[in-house]
């Protein structure tokens, strides 16, 4: 009670009468009363004053020259913060049509004169109160009517009696109607349910006025302009006596937005952003579904692991963009060969999601649920295959795409998600190792080539550490004098516990895991140190070729760190030249030529081994910098007799000299084959005719004997 009174002292009260001595009565009695006064002689001093010195009560007599009482209250009351102010309107007229006209024109009480003098603080001070607790209220409801507007709340009550029904504004405003125009009764608001919905929320609802059920439900509403919406909805009921329903109070809620943010959520966790196909978390959960009805149904279902043949060389030669680009495509094409095949037109119930699922990357899986053999899948299998068999248009540029596909079923290949996934990818890169663009059915010898696999890549990581890797050297020889003219550095693996390792079985798998590229810089560093180590010994200079694989040429720092390793071995670059496969310098000749240009202008000389496999043409030779050609030893091995392999050889001899180019011939095993490359024009030979690779400590023999012509009669 000490609070309010202490603020009712600091009230401002504003005091309105022509009458001077009737204004200095009430300012004592106000004033011993705790409140503070200021006066105006009319209404139009008044308003000014309200506008100075905003009170937070007014006392207004009625009649006044000027402006009148009457007057100034609906004035007053047009005033930016009148309308809430309480006026008491002091007035000598007791008649009923004063009293009316003074509540019409906004007044919120009256006193009548004459007044009394011990009660008027009482009565402005107990109007305070009322006042303020009218617009604590009002601020209140403005409060809850602005957080049920940002929640999309209303409410709605039904006097069940008398079947009368209200809905505030914010259950106006999710029902689609203007505020005051909300549907009369529930029959009406039932119409804007959608009809699936209608008779659940209707027998619910009903079980709720029984006393049954809790009514709680969220459900679809089509607005009246045809919007749908998703609302929840609660209400309480309440009894009477005779356990009748009474009232009933309900909240709507708009759940909309949040459920369109909610299914948002639930694509990004579920699909790709790239390609828009399912991603491996749905695709687990599939497989889980797909499973569980086929242990029900007895029927097979297959896993394809689907891989992209090349899509590093393309990402790498043309940007990631147009690989992007590319597998929107695939996928595509993916999707529209597994929707066309019979088998998955009777998708489960179970997993009605599509079948098709972006994996990572470049891999793919497709699910085959409810076949009736387990080749079945071998249908699919080829109608991917002829999908991506035709070519890729993608940025201007023709692209194809194969795909090497790893197959494995249920049940006969493993009974969970993890075997069969297991299975799927060794199948898949079984495939891959017999060439690409092909597919493999699961077998068990493919786990145990897959272990292998793994063992002797763990044993490749640990080769260079424990002093396993050599390189070994094969002399390269002039055709026409026989002379040694330079040598091939070769790399060789002598395991530990594999024994002598084929590099036709370690370098692909050295490429496929990147290792290939610490490998070819140890190479280079070896070859640089060995010739370096040759020439401090006084032997002849020669230069030494080294294979540089693919992913070690498209390395951004080959240029910089083989011209710090030339400096640090002090080896010069025409002593080195490097051998690059057709297929790598072909790739993108624009970008290549740049490399290649790099290298050139440090003075390494540079040459395309296996030539003649690729797909090179005039144009392309023309514009690299480039000192030799490597004609491939298929083509040699069937000289002279096949007509196919001289024709390609001459071919190659004639267009290389054409273009500058020296010609080396590798795999020379047979005198015929030398004595025809020797007549016409071929360079250089190499090949077991003259050496296999050997050590270097076993090379220095050819510094000795540079005519290699006894190392023939050696060898016949």
């Amino acid at each position: 009670m000490r609070n309010l009174e202490a603020l009712d002292r600091k009230s401002r009260v504003l005091v309105v009468d022509d009458d001077m001595m009737l204004r200095l009565l009430m300012r004592e009695s106000l004033e011993q009363a705790g409140f503070q006064v200021i006066e105006a002689e009319d209404g139009s001093k008044a308003l000014q004053c309200f506008v100075e010195t905003p009170p937070e009560i007014v006392l207004m007599d009625v009649v006044m020259p000027n402006m009148d009482g009457y007057a100034a209250c609906a004035a007053l009351r047009r005033l930016p913060h009148g309308q809430d102010t309480p006026i008491l309107m002091v007035t000598g007229h007791n008649d009923v049509e004063s009293v009316h006209r003074a509540f019409e024109v906004g007044a919120t009480d009256f006193q009548a004169k004459p007044i009394n003098w011990a009660l008027l603080g009482y009565r402005v001070r107990y109007i305070l109160r009322a006042s303020r607790t009218y617009r604590a209220l009002k601020n209140s409801e403005a409060r809850l009517a602005k957080a049920q507007k940002m929640a999309r709340l209303g409410h709605w009550d039904w006097n069940v009696s008398e079947d009368r029904w209200h809905f505030s504004d914010g259950a106006c405003r999710i029902l689609g109607f203007p505020q005051g125009d909300c549907p009369p009764n529930r029959e009406a608001m039932l119409k804007l349910i959608h009809p699936d919905d209608r008779d659940h929320v209707f027998q619910l609802f009903a079980a709720a006025l029984r006393g049954e059920e809790k009514y709680e439900i969220e459900y679809r509403l089509v607005l009246p302009d045809g919007t749908p919406h998703i609302v929840a909805e609660q209400a309480e009921v309440s009894f009477n006596k005779q356990a009748q329903p009474e009232h009933v109070e309900g909240a709507l809620q708009d759940f909309t937005e949040r459920r369109q943010a909610e299914a948002k959520i639930q694509h990004l966790a579920y699909y790709d952003g790239l390609t828009g196909l399912p991603n491996r978390r749905m695709f687990s959960e599939q497989v889980a579904f797909a499973l569980r009805a086929a242990r029900r149904s007895k029927k097979p279902l297959a896993l394809l692991f689907v891989d992209i043949d090349n899509f590093k060389s393309i990402n790498d030669s043309l940007g990631h963009g147009t690989g992007d680009k590319l597998l929107r495509q695939v996928a595509d094409r993916l999707s529209l060969s597994v929707r066309t095949s019979d088998l998955v037109s009777r998708p489960d119930k179970e997993s009605p999601a599509p079948p098709v699922f972006r994996f990572g990357g470049d891999e793919f899986t497709v699910l085959l649920a409810n076949l009736q053999y387990e080749q079945d899948a071998l249908l699919v299998t080829r109608r991917i295959r002829s999908g991506l068999a035709e070519r890729f248009v993608v940025g201007g540029h023709d692209l194809f795409a194969t795909a090497s596909i790893g197959i494995t079923v249920y049940p006969s290949d493993g009974d969970d998600l993890k075997t069969l996934l297991r299975n799927a990818d060794s199948a898949m890169h079984h495939a891959k190792q017999k060439g690409k663009n092909t597919f493999e059915f699961y077998t068990e010898s493919l786990t145990r080539i897959s272990i292998e696999r793994m063992n002797m890549e763990a044993k490749l990581h640990r080769a260079m550490e424990q002093g396993e890797l050599k390189l070994f050297f094969q002399p390269k020889v002039e055709t026409q004098s026989g002379r040694l003219a330079g040598a091939e550095a070769l790399l060789r693996w002598n395991s530990s516990t594999l024994g002598s390792v084929s590099p036709a079985r370690f370098i692909p798998l050295a490429e496929e895991t990147g290792l290939i590229i610490p490998i070819g810089e140890w190479a280079l560093r070896e070859a640089c140190g060995q010739m370096r180590a040759w020439e401090a010994a006084g032997l002849p200079s020669v230069s030494v070729a080294v294979n540089v694989s693919a992913r070690q040429f498209q390395h951004s720092d080959l240029s910089k760190s083989l011209s710090d390793l030339l400096k640090e071995t002090g080896l010069r670059p025409q002593c080195l030249e490097l051998e690059l496969t057709e297929s790598t310098v072909m790739a993108d000749v624009q970008k290549q030529n740049l490399m290649l240009q790099s290298l050139s202008e440090m003075g390494v000389r540079l040459s395309i081994d296996d030539f003649g496999t690729g797909y090179s043409s005039l144009s392309q030779l023309r514009c690299l910098p480039l000192d030799a050609l490597k004609i491939d030893q298929s083509f040699v091995r069937d000289l002279p007799g096949d007509e196919d392999s001289s024709a390609i050889t001459l071919a190659i001899i004639a267009m290389a000299h054409g273009l500058g180019l020296r010609v080396v011939a590798e795999g020379v095993s047979t005198e015929a084959q030398l004595a025809f490359l020797k007549e016409h024009g071929c360079d250089y030979v190499q090949g077991y005719l003259f050496s296999p690779p050997v050590p270097a400590p076993e090379f220095v023999e050819f510094f000795d004997n540079p005519d290699l012509g006894f190392c023939r009669r050696k060898r016949s």
